[in-house]
């Protein structure tokens, strides 16, 4: 699955090229010509599948514009910890201003780390904070290894979890939840994204073998709200059509069916 990581690095490289562009990660296009995506990638094998890949790259786009405008905002609040879990291709740790105090776990398995890990060498990056990465899967004890790690969880963190909760089913949804709030201090803050009602349907259904759609599992809640309500975080739920309008990229269709919930998530640890 992280193989899919460099699919979303080439979409985050095709925006930074981009004169209006909501962010700039120049490590994006050195991610995605290692994996062979740049300076193209297969082209779509039909109609639907041309649409689905325009669907899914202005999601990403939006996606990572809100989660580091989160990032920024906890990093304004006093929050030094850092946590992406399937950190996949993320840059963040060296694209972005940090206090000199950050510190940033990666938390993922080993092949995608150490793919990156030879891209970042042959690219001489240099992070910009304290970046520490974490060799684990996350269907194991994820904690433990973070800990080990030297993460404190009696200090408040920020949680990111950028496109992998589509990908595991209800059950693992749900152990990955507590393990976050049980390594969270009153004051943690997460940002987290969501498949939205119907996405599996629309786009996972008819994708082809192997494609990152093919491999959704897991849709958000009825009320992703009262579920994080449930798990001790005060959360705020976005649209990708209100958020992309924020951004200056409103989405011109109108929409297919009315819209529920939204699938980026904000959230902030109750104070006990």
């Amino acid at each position: 699955m992280w193989a899919t990581a460099v699919g979303v690095a080439r979409v985050r490289a095709l925006e930074t090229e981009r004169e209006n562009a909501l962010f700039r990660d120049r490590l994006a296009q050195a991610f995605a010509a290692a994996g062979g995506l740049w300076p193209s990638s297969p082209p779509p094998v039909d109609e639907a599948a041309r649409r689905r890949r325009t669907a899914v790259s202005f999601s990403i786009v939006i996606r990572t514009k809100f989660l580091d405008d989160l990032l920024r905002q906890a990093s304004a609040s006093g929050i030094r910890q850092v946590v992406l879990l399937g950190a996949g291709m993320d840059s963040r740790a060296f694209r972005m201003d940090w206090p000199e105090d950050t510190r940033l776990f990666e938390v993922d398995t080993a092949a995608p780390l150490d793919f990156k890990a030879s891209v970042l060498r042959q690219e001489r990056a240099v992070a910009r904070c304290e970046r520490i990465t974490v060799a684990v899967d996350l269907r194991e004890d994820w904690p433990a290894a973070l800990a080990a790690a030297g993460h404190d969880p009696a200090a408040p963190t920020v949680w990111i979890a950028e496109g992998l909760l589509i990908y595991l089913p209800a059950d693992a949804v749900e152990l990955l939840l507590d393990r976050i709030s049980t390594q969270s201090a009153p004051g943690s803050r997460m940002g987290l994204t969501l498949g939205s009602r119907g996405v599996i349907e629309r786009f996972g259904t008819d994708a082809s073998p192997g494609s990152a759609a093919s491999m959704w599992v897991s849709e958000m809640p009825d009320d992703p709200v009262g579920w994080l309500t449930g798990h001790g975080w005060e959360a705020q739920s976005h649209t990708l059509r209100e958020r992309a309008a924020a951004y200056g990229r409103p989405i011109s269709s109108p929409p297919e069916r009315e819209e529920g919930p939204g699938g980026l998530i904000s959230a902030v640890r109750r104070r006990t």
